[in-house]
């Protein structure tokens, strides 16, 4: 399980990355302690003042939204790659506890209510992901709990934290801006006068644990996930398909049209729940002559009302529709938390869909013997190991194309940006080849940001796994694009077509790739504008603008794709 660490890091990442996999061999917790001083010699973009007495918001809100919520009642957490791990190690029947979950971040995890956190981990990224994670926690919870130790007692910070007109006061206590109050208040909402008290009541004092680094178990656990769907959707393993890594809302909603159809519902739930700013916006967008911009605020609006109530009526309704055009929806449940859908081309209701999607010749469509499979789009490793086994157990895959988030160093959130060059820190590759997309096939559907071709990107090891140093590097170099998946899913491409495994520190050459390969990135964070922005937890209406017009650009290519072949076998068999 040894990590081998990228030539790019800087001395302090590597010194991190070397102590923490180095403690990680140990079958006993690790306190997280032992690993405070180390994090904050990173110097982390992410958490840049660690070594301050002064609380670092920015930090601390970015880890609370990508840990489960009653981690502050955690001792231990444990992570391993599958249930049959979990229960070898003395764990049993883990999923008998209950689910928790984060709001920013997608991870199966269940808490005993006795203090243990158990993880399901779905490649080394998980772990790369969660370790600083944690620590960044622990490191600014307890500072905010000797500062407010010291100043009043639990009971009485309750107190003052339920009345607004104390902020003021709160903020100079715990010696941060008013602002960053207002953004934490807004994390816990009505809970922040309960969490305040446990923040001044007790400090925290996390352990972590491995059960298992092995490849071996890595590939276990995706066998396991991908057996689930052959087993729910069997058809994906006699017909061709497009591969598709973006969410579970954006290509359902733009394919079934449902949002489009309850739009009158939808309407008068905005007017109900008295959201003044949308239903100005709703009404903008009516007195354009083409009412641009319609379809996406449908789909937020579904969006929101289906958080506020999961398994209501619209929920179902929306469910059923699927159901009706034959859309699979295959949960993973037991497994590390990717979701698929199935889409089969040929039962699309093509009256119904998005009317952006209407590309010449469509009705054609209705001849494809071709489907989608859509994930919900992994963290980093687990792409790599993902589309491994889908490319082992499907055939033909007639195109990849990958949707994701990523941080921009030149532009700004909700910015569209399309990469040629991709280097991954993972298997030091930089790879070459022709992205399906330019900026023509994107621009088009985007309302409020820009489309950026030509980039250049680096899939780096984790997002606490940088320093200035380490993106001065790729920075001078031309790099402004930071995600985390392009380069394990490019390393899996080269392995469907090439008939070894991928090479190791070379520049790659994917131009020869016999399928198409279309990756998009939408800017979710601006690292080298100090974080402010990373209290995000879920894509405002705005945000969603960047998302649809990937997906849209994405289902238009496929499109395009499957018409030219149905075409194609049209002209052989006369």
């Amino acid at each position: 399980m040894e990590r081998t660490v990228p030539s790019t890091a800087s001395d302090e990442i590597e010194l991190y990355l070397r102590t923490f996999y180095s403690l990680m061999r140990t079958t006993t917790d690790v306190q997280l302690r032992t690993l405070e001083e180390v994090h904050a010699g990173m110097n982390s973009l992410l958490h840049p003042h660690a070594r301050l007495d002064t609380p670092d918001m920015s930090a601390f809100i970015y880890s609370l939204l990508r840990l489960p919520e009653n981690i502050h009642e955690i001792r231990t957490v444990v992570l391993g790659q599958s249930l049959e791990v979990f229960a070898q190690h003395g764990f049993d029947c883990v999923e008998c506890w209950p689910i928790v979950g984060a709001r920013a971040r997608r991870r199966r995890c269940f808490a005993d209510g006795n203090g243990t956190l158990a993880c399901l981990i779905a490649s080394r990224s998980d772990i790369d992901d969660i370790g600083p994670t944690l620590v960044a926690f622990q490191i600014e919870w307890n500072k905010i709990h000797r500062l407010l130790e010291r100043a009043l007692k639990p009971d009485e910070v309750k107190q003052k934290a339920k009345d607004p007109a104390n902020d003021v006061y709160l903020a100079e206590i715990l010696r941060i801006s008013e602002d960053d109050l207002a953004r934490l208040k807004f994390v816990w909402d009505d809970r922040f006068p309960d969490y305040m008290e446990l923040l001044a009541r007790k400090p925290v004092s996390i352990g972590l644990r491995l059960l298992s680094g092995s490849a071996s178990e890595y590939r276990r656990a995706t066998h396991a996930w991908w057996r689930n769907i052959a087993r729910t959707a069997p058809e994906v393993s006699r017909r061709p398909v497009y591969f598709v890594s973006s969410n579970m809302h954006s290509l359902v909603n733009l394919l079934t049209g449902f949002a489009l159809k309850k739009q009158a519902e939808l309407i008068d739930y905005l007017q109900q729940s008295g959201s003044q700013d949308l239903l100005e916006e709703w009404q903008e967008i009516q007195s354009r002559p083409d009412k641009q911009g319609r379809e996406n605020f449908l789909y937020y609006v579904l969006k929101r009302v289906q958080q506020t109530d999961p398994q209501g009526k619209l929920a179902q309704e929306q469910n059923a529709a699927e159901a009706y055009l034959g859309i699979q929806r295959v949960p993973s449940e037991h497994y590390f938390d990717v979701d698929v859908q199935v889409i089969y081309l040929n039962t699309l209701d093509l009256e119904a869909i998005d009317p952006r999607l209407k590309v010449g010749g469509f009705e054609k469509l209705l001849h494809s013997d071709a489907l989608i499979i859509n994930i919900d789009y992994p963290l980093g490793l687990a792409a790599y190991n993902i589309l491994t086994k889908i490319a082992e157990q499907v055939s033909p895959i007639l195109g990849v194309y990958i949707m994701g988030k990523a941080a921009t160093l030149n532009g700004i959130l909700g910015d569209v940006m399309i990469p040629s060059v991709v280097h991954d820190e993972h298997s030091l590759n930089t790879y070459l080849f022709q992205n399906a997309f330019s900026g023509a096939e994107v621009s088009p559907y985007l309302n409020f940001g820009t489309v950026l071709d030509n980039q250049k990107s680096v899939s780096v090891a984790g997002t606490f796994l940088q320093n200035a140093r380490y993106m001065d590097v790729f920075y001078r170099e031309g790099y402004t694009d930071i995600e985390m998946e392009a380069g394990p899913y490019l390393s899996a491409v080269y392995e469907m077509y090439r008939p070894i495994r991928h090479p190791v520190n070379e520049i790659v050459n994917l131009y020869g790739v016999p399928f198409e390969i279309g990756i998009l990135h939408y800017a979710s964070d601006t690292p080298l504008g100090k974080g402010k922005n990373l209290g995000a937890g879920t894509l405002s209406y705005f945000g969603m603008d960047s998302t649809y017009a990937a997906s849209v650009a994405i289902l238009r290519r496929i499109f395009a794709q499957e018409i030219e072949r149905i075409e194609g076998n049209l002209r052989r068999n006369h």
